[in-house]
């Protein structure tokens, strides 16, 4: 995940990791990361909710937010995903056209989307 992104540009990358990968964090840390991430609760509202130090919560935040980042540049599945939406919504066009000539076009575009995933 890149560090230079403003807090809600970092809020929105961490949300499409959740969304991603997020069921390979243990329950305690997926509640605490959806507390921080979507529900936009202060590490020190969460830690008193979990009944844990603030530090402790800070910690898993950042660990689990480098597990997630470490996942998707395993399995680059996000960028898969958005690659795929963009062949997907260049087929949906050429379909709409019903030109005869797209049909070679259309059928490229998903060779192309096999060939991703």
């Amino acid at each position: 995940m890149d560090k230079n992104l403003e807090p809600l540009e970092k809020r929105v990358e961490l949300s499409k990791l959740f969304d991603f990968y997020g069921s390979l964090l243990k329950e305690g840390q997926r509640e605490i990361f959806e507390d921080y991430v979507f529900n936009d609760y202060s590490i020190s509202e969460i830690a008193s909710a979990h009944g844990l130090t603030r530090q402790g919560i800070f910690d898993t935040v950042k660990r689990c937010s480098k597990a997630l980042a470490e996942y998707d540049e395993k399995l680059c599945l996000i960028e898969k995903f958005e690659k795929t939406k963009e062949i997907v919504g260049k087929v949906n066009e050429l379909a709409k056209t019903k030109d005869a000539k797209n049909f070679q076009r259309i059928e490229e575009l998903t060779g192309t989307i096999l060939d991703i995933l």
